[in-house]
């Protein structure tokens, strides 16, 4: 079960977590914010590229046009060719004719010029009526990857004359991805307006793209609206691209960079984003917490340890530490302790009660005990005065019942529990008595006795001890009279039955009358003891009184060691056991 820490914690976090769900809204409407911001970027990255490239091509485009007008003569070749080694940024300067054949070109002898130049598309649109063009160059013009930017040429009468063109290496309009507003990663590329990659920074940063994709972000350039979305790379990493048409929607600028992940707000801002709310939460958690552990948890955890005292008896300690503590926490400790108080005071009169009773009790043994023996010598004065040997015998008998019945409670207002005696305790005692009374009127009788302890109350142990009684008599009578011998008494516990033996190692059980007083008084004590009684010859020679028994409910062996069996140590007229 979750304790009061747990229950307190868990509401408080409930409480607060509002600080972090604001936390997180602010952290997504931030990571928005900054990914638009970042597509911005982007595109003013893609616009500033294309400008200054436009630019470029504009410087390039009015010097070709006053190019144009000039004549072929045969310092045109040499003229070109100072042009290009001035420039930066030309790879050579052509004048072609109506029919595509080149008058001038730079670095050229003569007429000699790239073939076919008027099947290529470019010169077509210049024939067609467009007065500039922008495209990718053919190797057949420019071996190395450029760009060629033609102005048309014409006559008076508007007439077709021809082209002059200049190429210009792409590595030279190669966009500039060191501009400290780009993000980090960002890369560059130019592309027709199929998207083809005419130059890069990064080639893998543009394959791999979904065409129809990058096909829209041109389209959308080309129309003048924002350009950006996002992709895939070759690589399979997600990014943001953005792109700004160049001059007449031929060539394009493209510029890319990595998609921020759910987690770049680590980088961009996190203090303000992230840290501060988690900060105030975690500070404001911490705060209840140990200001309920200083005010309630402690107070709690000192009445459980008073209280851990008052179940084991102390009742004398008070929660006195407790009047400190918080209101409510002193009227449960003044609760506490008047509830000791109530304890102690009725544990003090149930003592008293009881310590009464326990003398009470202990007195009435002792009275009832006295009474008794004063029966058993009213009855020894009688044995006595008689003459008839087998009514002397019977009151010898009775005498031995009636001493049996005071040693019973002799035995219990001498223990330390009046209400139950030990068993094997008694039945030594209650032997040793028997024993002893015979041995001044005849031959000398040993006895030795093998006792398991069992706790027993008085109803028990009363029928227990007449059964003894009436079988230790038996074998004085008929197997030691006259000749003495040695009496064996054997008593065992197996759980939920007990057996009680007195042997002796007389004739046997023949001349025993089966009919008699005592073997009926016998019988009757062992079904007291809802048990049976019965007489057994013994294997060496010699009768065997056995009483199988139940075992008394609730009683317990007051030494587990007295289980284990043991050896008697015999002594003429004495009863003692050794250590088992």
């Amino acid at each position: 079960m979750q304790g009061i820490r747990f229950r307190l914690g868990l509401a408080m976090s409930m409480a607060l977590l509002p600080i972090l769900l604001l936390g997180a809204f602010e952290t997504l409407g931030e990571f928005r914010r900054q990914s638009e911001d970042r597509r911005l970027d982007l595109l003013q990255a893609a616009e500033r590229t294309a400008g200054a490239a436009e630019a470029r091509l504009s410087s390039a485009s009015v010097l070709l046009l006053a190019l144009a007008s000039e004549s072929t003569g045969p310092a045109c070749p040499a003229r070109l060719t100072v042009l290009v080694e001035q420039l930066d940024g030309y790879d050579g300067l052509y004048r072609f004719g109506s029919d595509g054949r080149v008058l001038c070109a730079s670095g050229a002898a003569g007429v000699a010029g790239p073939p076919g130049v008027a099947a290529e598309p470019w010169f077509r649109r210049l024939a067609g009526g467009e007065g500039l063009v922008l495209t990718r160059a053919s190797r057949a013009l420019d071996p190395t990857p450029a760009l060629v930017l033609g102005v048309r040429r014409e006559q008076p009468a508007g007439v077709f004359a021809g082209a002059m063109t200049a190429t210009l290496p792409l590595a030279k309009l190669q966009p500039d991805v060191t501009d400290p507003a780009l993000p980090e990663g960002a890369e560059a590329a130019l592309t027709d307006a199929t998207g083809r990659v005419l130059v890069a920074t990064d080639v893998r940063a543009f394959s791999g793209l979904d065409p129809a994709g990058l096909s829209a972000l041109l389209v959308r350039a080309r129309d003048g609206q924002a350009a950006a979305f996002e992709g895939r790379d070759s690589g399979g990493e997600q990014r943001d691209y953005a792109a700004a048409a160049l001059v007449d929607s031929d060539i394009y600028v493209v510029i890319s960079a990595p998609s921020p992940g759910l987690l770049s707000w680590a980088r961009l801002n996190p203090i303000s984003v992230l840290l501060l709310p988690l900060a105030a939460w975690i500070t404001a958690f911490g705060a209840v917490i140990l200001v309920s552990e200083r005010i309630v948890i402690r107070w709690l955890d000192y009445l459980e340890r008073i209280a851990a005292l008052y179940t084991r008896g102390r009742y004398s300690v008070r929660p006195v530490q407790a009047a400190n503590a918080p209101a409510e926490i002193r009227v449960l400790a003044e609760t506490l302790d008047e509830l000791a108080e109530a304890i102690a005071a009725r544990d003090r009169s149930l003592k008293e009660s009881l310590s009464e009773k326990d003398a009470l009790m202990r007195e009435i043994h002792h009275r009832v005990k006295n009474n008794l023996q004063i029966i058993s010598s009213l009855l020894s004065m009688q044995q006595r005065a008689l003459k008839d040997e087998p009514a002397r015998a019977a009151l010898g008998d009775t005498r031995q019942r009636i001493s049996a019945l005071a040693l019973i409670y002799r035995t219990l207002y001498q223990s330390d529990d009046i209400r139950q005696a030990d068993a094997r305790e008694f039945m030594t005692e209650l032997v040793g008595q028997l024993v002893a009374s015979g041995t001044g009127r005849g031959p000398v009788v040993t006895s030795s006795i093998d006792a398991d302890s069992l706790v027993v109350d008085p109803d028990k142990l009363a029928p227990l001890a007449l059964w003894l009684v009436e079988a230790v008599t038996n074998a004085q009578k008929h197997a030691f009279a006259g000749r003495g011998g040695n009496l064996q008494v054997r008593f065992r516990v197996h759980g939920d039955t007990s057996v009680l033996e007195v042997q002796d190692d007389g004739p046997g059980p023949g001349g025993v009358d089966l009919q008699g007083v005592g073997r009926t008084l016998m019988g009757a004590f062992a079904k007291q003891l809802r048990g049976e009684a019965e007489l057994l010859p013994a294997p060496g020679g010699g009768t065997i009184a056995r009483m199988v028994f139940a075992t008394p409910e609730a009683a317990a062996p007051t030494d587990p060691a007295d289980l284990r069996p043991g050896t008697a140590v015999v002594t003429p007229g004495t009863l003692t056991r050794a250590p088992r």
